[in-house]
């Protein structure tokens, strides 16, 4: 896997031995020597990870790491800390200021280098969301972040009750969340539910051969339990290997004996990382239904109903079946605008959108093309069905007052083109843009006849 890694130490050996390790890893190595030039460097260069030594010149680790959490540019990039000593308070002092990991720098190369590569997976969304989210920004679409902080779920995944109730007993007073507990059974077979677990601590005790690495895999495969951080926890003598536990996707690894305090912390930053990622996730979420949905009525958008039914329109040829356009328009719908409002005119429109899906067949494709035009596909249907269907539109859509804003309540009426495409009936051949054509014709002879009607389209023959 490739990255740009930055290496900050003070001994300028340090950073040569690790620039040469990682150069023939096939990273891309850039080093600091202070926490200045560590600070210019992350904000110029924008590294996938930082390894950072247990001193640097000018400031503390800690006032660093404070530094770069601080900053937005640098607020999410990994940062693995290198100890002398495996100190317990130097490493929470690190874990509490921003640190995603404090390792000995005696840590073989194997299990360092698949910690990196765990962390560097956990940042491959991010181009594609940073290049998204400024296009939606431009366009104005950004919302703002939701600042209320869920509680999180923690689920410890034992068949030892002493120790689950051991861990439960330690982690609540340091833990602001939910913590459960399940057997492996449990958290393999239990029924989908609602809110699954932020994170999952895996016990990898003694009857375990495989330390935990096969439930690992089984959650990580699981569409409910897929995004979920995972955090392995060793019992004592438990050869579970931690660069195979990184690489197969725990997220952290940690030995029985920790305290709860760094436990509790890690534990913190593996649901931090999660929601952040969680975000990103439903940021692109979001962007692909602004990009088909229309905002107002939630209805799908012109352009996504002419991609669907070039579909439809495929399938109907393949198949030989018949489909229909509907294109409907609603009556004398500027003087609802004038009279009323805007704000009545949205409710009108966002309450006929409903009536009109309400009245449709779940197959049936609804969306908004103009401003108080529609557009209905009926794939697989013959011309008895469609002008069925459409009668039923337009009479859900007249069949009782709209309630305005203010209390006031309003009639309003539609009229519909229909046009149907049969292959066995038609000697000249049509796209879809043919097929609106004919109905957006035919809605026009319904208005001209004196609206709140379905008029049909003559063959394109």
């Amino acid at each position: 896997m490739s990255g740009k890694i930055l290496i900050v130490d003070d001994v300028a050996t340090n950073r040569i031995v690790y620039k040469v390790k990682l150069a023939a890893a096939f990273y891309e190595p850039v080093t600091a020597g202070d926490g200045a030039g560590c600070l210019r460097a992350a904000r110029l260069s924008r590294p996938d990870l930082i390894l950072l030594g247990p001193q640097v010149a000018d400031m503390s680790v800690i006032d660093l790491l404070h530094s770069l959490r601080a900053d937005p540019t640098t607020a999410t990039i990994p940062v693995i800390v290198l100890t002398r000593d495996s100190d317990p308070a130097a490493r929470i002092a690190a874990l509490d200021a921003g640190a995603d990991d404090v390792v000995p720098r005696t840590l073989d190369d194997q299990t360092l280098f698949a910690r990196m590569r765990n962390l560097l997976r956990g940042r491959e969304w991010l181009p594609e969301f940073e290049a998204g989210r400024a296009t939606i920004g431009a366009l104005g679409l950004a919302e703002p972040g939701d600042t209320f902080e869920h509680p999180g779920r923690f689920a410890l995944i034992t068949d030892r009750p002493d120790l689950a109730l051991k861990w439960r007993h330690k982690l609540e007073p340091e833990l602001k969340g939910r913590i459960s507990t399940m057997t492996r059974e449990q958290a393999l077979h239990e029924p989908p539910v609602a809110t699954p677990a932020d994170v999952f601590i895996i016990e990898a005790g003694k009857s375990d051969r495989l330390g935990g690495l096969q439930l690992l895999s089984d959650l990580r495969s699981r569409g409910q339990t897929r995004n979920a951080a995972i955090c392995i926890l060793r019992s004592t003598d438990q050869p579970c290997d931690a660069a195979i536990a990184y690489d197969l996707g725990a997220n952290d690894f940690v030995a029985h004996d920790i305290s709860a305090r760094e436990f509790a912390l890690r534990l913190k930053r593996l649901l931090a990382r999660k929601r952040e990622a969680d975000h990103m996730r439903a940021s692109v979420r979001d962007g692909l239904r602004l990009a088909v949905v229309d905002p107002l009525t939630g209805l799908f958008n012109r352009r996504y109903a002419l991609r669907q039914l070039a579909g439809i329109a495929k399938v109907s040829g393949e198949s030989g079946l018949s489909f229909a356009v509907m294109v409907v328009d609603l009556d004398r719908f500027k003087a609802v605008n004038d009279a009323f409002g805007h704000p009545a005119g949205d409710a009108v429109l966002v309450e006929v959108a409903r009536r009109m899906a309400a009245a449709l067949r779940s197959e049936d494709l609804l969306a908004r093309i103009g401003g108080e035009e529609f557009l209905i596909a009926l794939p697989a249907t013959d011309l008895a069905t469609a002008r069925r269907l459409a009668d039923r539109v337009c009479a859900a859509i007249s069949a009782g007052p709209i309630a305005l804003p203010g209390q006031k309540h309003i009639g309003i009426t539609a009229s519909a083109g229909l046009a149907l495409w049969n292959s066995a009936q038609s000697w000249v051949p049509e796209d879809v843009t043919q097929v609106i054509d004919r109905a957006d014709k035919a809605l026009l002879i319904a208005k001209a006849e004196g609206r709140n009607k379905v008029t049909i389209s003559q063959s394109a023959a």
